[in-house]
This record gives structure tokens, C-alpha cells and sequence, in this order.
């Protein structure tokens, strides 16, 4: 039971019993995602059976559900060259050739992305027990930069549409918190299995509501999610990675009366947990549901922005 009057004792006492620091040696940049071995990904590809894929990444453009907080605003296209200067003749180009160019300038956790193992601390200490400063500086992320995770977040990955077993119509109402006994009653309902290495994908429903009805708080607002209580879960289950269709990955408001996302305050620096955030899991839960196969190949390496605390990703699950 949760004291709500105290998260400072309970995030200590959490941090404590899932700390995988020194797991895998003083140098690790990795942490959770060690877990995702050869076998572990030859297991995630023998689940292509009939070779359809979904993409798991929102839209990167001015109409995605930003408000300024904290400064993260939608992407901004630009386009530096167009087919107007090519029929011009403006480029300066020899033989007729022509070509359009554009940019991007954005948050990298605007969309779809993964928070990195630099992105949160707890009292000062990075992943692993590092010390924040000499960790993040001005210059990146000099220690755990997300292009440390380009290529090895790749294996077998599960749906959890904890949103479709114990929702309303498929959705979680905001403030709903996502107990290890509803993602257990997810689990059996799919007749799946979770453990180690495994990539976990938590559909809530948030994310269609806001499709319906538009993005209002969706960023940064109450939301579902998961339950400060699954931190044992979390630890146990060994898994390699987790991601929602929540902006927060926790259930908002956070459980405690004066908190700020604790559960990522255990996950990230003490747990060294990969956390997506703002997947679109419609798609693919339509599928699932369809079929009752939760289980599929997931391809989630985020761009490699070198010293970036988290980063865009489209993930590829392929079934």
C-alpha cells in the first residue's frame, strides 16, 4: 500500500530493491537492454509467420499533440529546395536535373522516442550511480548517449492491451493506474509470456481517445499508465524494454500527493529501464486482436543523435 504522503521514502526503498547498478559492469551504457541477446533476437524473428508490418510511430509534424511544456514544440518542416526552384531552372544545376531538400527542427521526444539512460537522475546519481555532472553536460550525454542503443534494440516484442481487458471500450480514463495485476490479467487474456529480453508494449487507449476527441492534455496531462507499484514487476520480469501510448509511460496524476514521475525516477537511472513513450499502438492491437497473436518481431533503434538523451524512433513490428 502506498504511502501518499511520503514518495520520498518509497521511491528510496524502490530504487534500493530494483537497483541493477554494477550488473553488468562499472562501464555500462546499456542497462536494461543487455538483456536482448543473439538467442533472444533469433527468438524475436522465427515469430514472422505471415510477414505483414506495422509501423509504431506517431506523425512528426505541426499537428502533434505539443503545447510548449518545457519548451518541446511539434516538429517544424522546412523545405531549402522545391520542385518550383527545379521548373525554374534556379538551381544551377547542369542537364535538366532537379531535386528538392528539406529540414527538421524539433525536440527529439516531441513524437515517437525512446527516453535515454542520461534523460533522468535520481538525487544527483546517473545510470549505473554516476554522477549526473560528469554524466550530461552542455556538450550531450558523454557516458550514455542514445546512439549507444541504435542497434541492439531489436527482439521479440509483446502487447499488452491492458486497454482492451480492463477498459471501457478498449480505452483507460485518465488516472487509471496499471497494477501488476492488470498487466498479469493481460498476460493470461493473450496467452502470452513475458521475461527476459522481451520488448513490452503497453496499449492503454489513450491515444485513440485523442484521436476522437483531440489532443486537449494528452501531453503532459493525466493520463493512464503504469502504477508506481510495478516497480518490482518491472525488475523481475527482467525485461529489456517498455513502452506506452501515454506521453509519461506512468499513470498522471502520479500517485503521490507531491511528486513528480517517480516510477521513471526508479526505472531510468537506478533500474537502467529503456522507456518509449508516445507509441501509436492502434494498428498493431487491431491486428493482435484479430489474430490472438501477441507476440512479433520488433525492430525500435532510435535515430543515433550522439550524446542525445532520448530520441525518435519508428518502430517496426512485423508479424
Amino acid at each position: 500500500m502506498l504511502d501518499r504522503t511520503d514518495p520520498e521514502g518509497a521511491i528510496a526503498e524502490a530504487a534500493a530493491r530494483c537497483s541493477n547498478w554494477g550488473r553488468w559492469g562499472d562501464d555500462d551504457v546499456l542497462g536494461t537492454v543487455n538483456f536482448i541477446d543473439e538467442a533472444k533476437r533469433r527468438e524475436g524473428a522465427a515469430l514472422v509467420r505471415r510477414g505483414v508490418s506495422f509501423s509504431l510511430s506517431q506523425s512528426f509534424d505541426m499537428n502533434g499533440p505539443q503545447k510548449g511544456w518545457r519548451r518541446r514544440t511539434n516538429p517544424v518542416h522546412t523545405m531549402l529546395d522545391t520542385g518550383t526552384d527545379a521548373a525554374l531552372g534556379n538551381q544551377g544545376f547542369p542537364h535538366g536535373i532537379g531535386g528538392a531538400d528539406d529540414v527538421v527542427a524539433m525536440p527529439l521526444q516531441c513524437s515517437t522516442q525512446w527516453d535515454g539512460l542520461g534523460h533522468i537522475f535520481d538525487h544527483g546519481k546517473a545510470w549505473n550511480g554516476r554522477p549526473a555532472e560528469k554524466v550530461v553536460t552542455s556538450d550531450g550525454d558523454l557516458v550514455t548517449g542514445i546512439e549507444h542503443m541504435a542497434a541492439p534494440v531489436a527482439g521479440r516484442g509483446v502487447l499488452l492491451d491492458v486497454g482492451r481487458v480492463a477498459g471501457e471500450d478498449g480505452e483507460l480514463p485518465d488516472g487509471f493506474a496499471i497494477t501488476e495485476e492488470h498487466l498479469q490479467a493481460a498476460i493470461d487474456a493473450h496467452g502470452v509470456t513475458v521475461g527476459r529480453g522481451d520488448i513490452v508494449c503497453v496499449r492503454t487507449g489513450q491515444l485513440t481517445r485523442a484521436r476522437r476527441d483531440g489532443w486537449g492534455d494528452y501531453a503532459g496531462g493525466p493520463a493512464p499508465g503504469l502504477s508506481f507499484t510495478t516497480a518490482g514487476w518491472l525488475h523481475r520480469t527482467e525485461i529489456a524494454a517498455i513502452a506506452t501510448d501515454t506521453w509519461g509511460f506512468e499513470v498522471r496524476p502520479n500517485e503521490f500527493d507531491d511528486a513528480f514521475q517517480p516510477l521513471h525516477q526508479v526505472a531510468i537511472p537506478n533500474m537502467g529501464l529503456l522507456i518509449g513513450e508516445l507509441w501509436d499502438l492502434d494498428a498493431l492491437a487491431a491486428d493482435c486482436a484479430a489474430d490472438g497473436v501477441h507476440e512479433f518481431w520488433l525492430a525500435a533503434g532510435p535515430i543515433p543523435v550522439t550524446g542525445a538523451v532520448g530520441a525518435p524512433v519508428n518502430p517496426i513490428a512485423v508479424k
